[in-house]
Order: C-alpha cells, then structure tokens, then sequence
C-alpha cells in the first residue's frame, strides 16, 4: 500500500517534469488513480441527471396515465412514455461539460507520466498523444450527433455524422490500445537515449 501511494505521489509532484524515465510499477497506480477520479467525477454528473429524469417521467405517467406504461414487477420497475416528449429527456449539458473539462484535466495530468514511461521504453513522447485527436473529435461530435437523435430530426447529415463518429471511435479505441501496449511493456535494461533506468 505504501509503495501505491508513493506512485501515486511521485506522479503529482513529475507533473511538470516531462524528462527522464518512469517504471511501470511507479506509472500504472497514478494512471489509475487519475482515471478513477475522472469516472467517479463522470458518475456524479450523471446520477442526478438520471435521477431528475426519471422523475419527472413518474410525474407524467400519474398525471397522463393513457400516454404511459408503468410495469412493477419484484425487484423492477420500468416506465415506458409513449408518443414524443422531449421534454422529458435529460438535459445532457452538464454531463457533456463534466466530460470535456475531465477529459482535458486526465490528458494534462497523465502528459508527463506517459511521457516518462515511453521514455523507459525507448520511445518518444509524442506516441502518447496518438489517441488525443481522436478524443478532441469524438468529443465534438458526440454532443451534436445526441441533440440531433434527441430531437427526433434524422437527416442524412445526422446519419453521415453517425457514420464519422463511428469510423472516428474505432481509430481511437485502436490507437488508444497501442498506446497501452507501448506503456505497458518492459522498460530498457540500462540506460538510453532518455538517460539513466528509473530506480
């Protein structure tokens, strides 16, 4: 425990320090720990939303009881709205902030520490921004593309921006996961082009 919390130390205080070499027993619990705190911050935003959605969908279903299905069953319970109400969708906003701002939050925090790792494995840091772009567009399109599903208004554009968003995510999950092979590999026996092994 003291060694997870010594990793976890050492990568807040590298944050500025994008030279030298990292192990992966030193990066792996910071990354973690900095990946942990941004799905938990991404949880909180989302449990009030769905909480105040769901909500405001048993208001509707007692007060339209013919414009709603309410099924209890034991261990369940499910309401189904029939007809368009929009008004009864959640307002996604804050979640999407929250996603922004964590995600450009994680990307900062990890910067060095990948960079640090790469290093022990021989690599420069600029790998480490391979999944970025992707990210930023994904990013983009996500809120558009769910407004306009929300909406009810399926246009071409709508499907053709469905289809970027889904080539986009595969290009990501892709570099996303060589990424984690390159970090999670053995570093360099000695020392490298990036200086001494780490201790």
């Amino acid at each position: 425990m003291k060694a997870f919390v010594e990793s976890i130390r050492h990568g807040f205080a590298g944050l500025p320090r994008f030279a030298g070499r990292d192990s992966a027993g030193r990066f792996w619990p910071y990354a973690g720990a900095v990946i942990a705190l941004f799905f938990i911050a991404a949880a909180a935003t989302m449990i009030p939303i769905m909480s105040g959605t769901f909500s405001r969908m048993q208001s509707f279903a007692a007060e339209h009881p013919d414009q709603a299905t309410v099924t209890r069953g034991p261990g369940s319970y499910s309401i189904e709205i029939h007809g368009n109400h929009p008004e009864l969708m959640p307002d996604m906003t804050p979640f999407f902030t929250v996603m922004l701002v964590g995600c450009a939050l994680a990307v900062l925090l990890l910067a060095a520490a990948v960079t640090r790792r790469l290093h022990d494995r021989g690599r420069r840091g600029w790998w480490g921004l391979a999944p970025v772009p992707f990210l930023i567009i994904g990013l983009t399109l996500f809120p558009r593309l769910f407004q306009s599903t929300l909406s009810g208004q399926t246009t071409p554009g709508t499907l053709a921006m469905f289809g970027v968003m889904m080539a986009n995510n595969l290009l990501y999950l892709a570099s996303l996961a060589l990424l984690v092979v390159l970090l999670a590999g053995a570093g360099q026996p000695g020392e490298n082009r990036f200086g001494p092994p780490p201790r």
